[in-house]
């Protein structure tokens, strides 16, 4: 996760955009990009943000 956004708006705002655009699913763009999907989810989830794989984005 070195690569990406340290602040989690920003984050949450650059996997959304990688969701929108490149990924069906976290579990696609985890596995892609080497990300741990357990930390990426833990640290969205601590600014407030929920993983809603019905619509593919943290809200």
């Amino acid at each position: 996760m070195e690569d990406m956004p340290k602040d989690p708006f920003m984050l949450m705002s650059w996997v959304n955009m990688k969701l929108r655009d490149q990924y069906n699913s976290v579990d696609a763009l985890c596995d892609d990009l080497d990300i741990d999907s357990v930390e990426l989810e833990r640290t969205l989830g601590e600014a407030g943000f929920e993983y809603m794989p019905e619509i593919n984005q943290f809200r």
